[in-house]
């Protein structure tokens, strides 16, 4: 999930075709979801630190050109910021994902992923004096206990209770990271933020990735799913993502939290042959209908 809430951008016109949104909503979610199991796939023979470098550094090539594009609106004053953002939203939330992926199925990271838009409701309370309203304190009470539920069961016989704290603490950090680029890089073209976050986060983990870097012989299988990860799902899915914010706005754009969980259990159910068991159907449907309850309209007071 990622942060939208830093535009102000026009609607659909009246023109735009019935299907098109759909279409685009429900192929980003399948991308956004396709993720967890082309982490799931190259995490343990990357390691953590290497894959999550290829991500970035593939995702910040393919959004380069609009980085280029509106360098000069990126001022130095601008960067501190920048490079936070990208500690929070990209390099530490994707290193907790790829470590979590090497340790229970897909679909609980792509479950655990969709909390963001809570935690995002939840960091605006605690810390920047919003209100979250009675509607939103149920759905956060829901998604948490739909969180417990996940990390209370188990996959192959082995306990996902860390895996699913990674993914959720990832989660949270997406909270923060939209809360940070809602109130301080208001203005900005988003995919340039995007690909400056990106940027920033790759050159904080080059270190690590190349002291990490492994020395056996990394499968033909591995490489096309750290590359898809970055190119696909990182570079062309902000890419997509920040396309319909500007056609449909972030409120609509936004409903793309309901597909990635599904899209993610069920890629990995068709293609790595993983369980769908009763928990993560249980804790996908506490954690999705809270989801679908805070963006819910509240009811005018009579």
């Amino acid at each position: 999930m990622r942060t939208v809430d830093a535009v102000s951008v026009p609607l659909d016109s009246p023109n735009t075709q019935v299907w098109r949104t759909p279409l685009e909503l429900a192929l980003l979610g399948a991308i956004w979801g396709a993720s967890f199991m082309f982490m799931r796939v190259a995490a343990k023979d990357f390691g953590t630190v290497p894959l999550v470098e290829i991500r970035l550094a593939l995702g910040t090539l393919v959004l380069l050109p609009f980085l280029w594009r509106a360098r000069a609106q990126l001022h130095l004053k601008r960067w501190p910021m920048l490079v936070l953002v990208g500690a929070i939203n990209s390099a530490i939330p994707f290193l907790l994902f790829a470590w979590a992926a090497q340790r229970a199925p897909a679909g609980i990271g792509a479950i655990a992923n969709s909390m963001a838009v809570l935690f995002t409701a939840l960091v605006g309370f605690l810390f920047f004096g919003e209100k979250i309203g009675t509607q939103r304190a149920i759905a956060l009470v829901a998604g948490f206990a739909g969180v417990v539920v996940l990390a209370s069961g188990k996959a192959a016989g082995a306990s996902v209770g860390w895996a699913v704290a990674a993914g959720s603490t990832a989660a949270f950090l997406y909270g923060i990271g939209a809360n940070l680029v809602r109130r301080y890089l208001t203005g900005l073209p988003p995919t340039a933020v995007a690909a400056s976050t990106l940027g920033a986060a790759a050159l904080m983990a080059l270190p690590f990735a190349i002291a990490q870097w492994p020395q056996h012989e990394i499968p033909a299988r591995s490489w096309f799913s750290a590359a898809m990860s970055g190119v696909l799902c990182t570079g062309v899915a902000y890419a997509m993502f920040y396309r319909l914010i500007q056609r449909i706005g972030p409120g609509r754009a936004a409903t793309v939290t309901y597909l990635v969980p599904l899209f993610g259990v069920a890629w990995a159910w068709l293609l790595l042959d993983e369980p769908l068991t009763l928990t993560m159907g249980i804790a996908g449907t506490l954690i999705l209908g809270s989801v679908a309850l805070s963006h819910r309209a509240p009811r005018p007071t009579p």
